[in-house]
């Protein structure tokens, strides 16, 4: 008889020695990363659009130096009938000492969402010219990613 009863003592330390999680554990796990991910998925998820503000504006800064480049070679910066930005891609009759090969490599230039950047001659505010991206939309004006993004000498 103490056989058995050793037998069944032995069966129950087994079954309570066996590991694993309840329910509630899992639960609180689940709860726990469900949180992280809240906090860290829009954090991460918003840095490809600042990037992309953060390109564009280095790009209007290359443009900004291309034109006046191309002012101290010809006296002026390109008109809207040279063709405005076009002038700093492909030489305008007017241009007397356009500098071989272009002043901007790889094309008209585009901001990080591939639209076209945007050249006013005269500029506003006294500005000898404005330069800017209409930003993410491509339209004029906007909030956020979508706001226009200028050119700050």
């Amino acid at each position: 008889m103490n056989c058995m009863k050793e037998m069944k003592m032995n069966k129950q330390k087994m079954y309570m020695k066996q590991s694993g999680f309840t329910l509630i554990e899992v639960m609180v796990v689940i709860v726990i990363l469900g949180v992280l991910a809240a906090l860290i998925v829009p954090n991460v998820m918003g840095r490809g659009e600042k990037a992309k503000v953060d390109t564009t504006q280095i790009t209007l800064k290359g443009v900004a130096g291309a034109l006046d480049q191309y002012k101290l070679d010809n006296g002026r910066y390109p008109s809207m009938q040279d063709g405005g930005l076009d002038a700093l891609v492909n030489q305008p009759a007017t241009a007397k000492n356009w500098l071989p090969g272009g002043y901007v490599k790889g094309g008209y230039p585009k901001d990080s969402w591939e639209n076209d950047l945007q050249y006013v001659i005269p500029g506003r505010e006294g500005r000898s010219f404005d330069l800017y991206s209409f930003g993410a939309d491509g339209k004029e004006g906007g909030e956020g990613n979508d706001a226009d993004i200028y050119y700050q000498p």
